[in-house]
């Protein structure tokens, strides 16, 4: 999408879902999520988070990288609470939307105001997200790399008895995101 500042407000809303706290994640995952946050930027999206640390704060970082713009969903009800009682960072982000739904409300609202979502490590939280997306008919980017996340995504695809058109598995950064932000501009046209 070509950068036109006038039009900003029809840049694709790419989220990116993944664990706050990345033990699991394995070696790559921080420079895997850097590069997601870049390749969006650099094709043209807005990077969307859930305002939090580990694998989203790691893309927010690619995202400023290449200047782009991030937005942040916090589960807190203002900065303060963001920060005292989360303990979450305000770091790489240029707006940041306090719901104060705690994290549960704040994954709908964060995926819903996504136009897709790209999943890499994660936990829990990850699969909240996903299946909300997976419900709403999103396009979904799942990062294939050194964690259980994309298998645990699979199996709940393989479980969940019905058909979803818009997931895809991929290993290739750059390649995942163009595939997801060809699913959204053809999903954005159908609304």
């Amino acid at each position: 999408m070509e950068n036109n500042n006038k039009h900003n407000h029809l840049k694709l809303k790419i989220g990116v879902c993944g664990a706050a706290e990345t033990k699991i994640c394995g070696v790559h995952a921080f420079d895997q999520a850097k590069e997601i946050g870049r390749e969006i930027i650099r094709q043209g999206g807005v990077l969307v988070t859930g305002a939090t640390t580990g694998f989203p704060l790691w893309s927010a970082m690619g995202a400023k990288e290449e200047k782009g713009v991030s937005l942040g969903f916090s589960p807190a009800s203002n900065e303060k609470e963001h920060v005292e009682t989360y303990r979450l960072p305000l770091d790489y982000m240029d707006l940041i939307v306090y719901t104060g739904f705690g994290f549960a409300g704040r994954d709908l609202l964060f995926t819903r105001s996504c136009d897709a979502i790209i999943i890499g490590c994660g936990r829990i939280g990850t699969v909240h997200e996903f299946t909300i997306a997976f419900e709403d008919g999103k396009p979904v980017g799942v990062v294939e790399g050194d964690w259980l996340m994309d298998e645990t995504i699979k199996t709940i695809i393989e479980r969940a008895n019905r058909p979803h058109d818009h997931i895809v598995f991929g290993k290739d950064i750059k390649t995942l995101v163009q595939k997801v932000i060809k699913m959204a501009k053809v999903n954005k046209k159908k609304d």
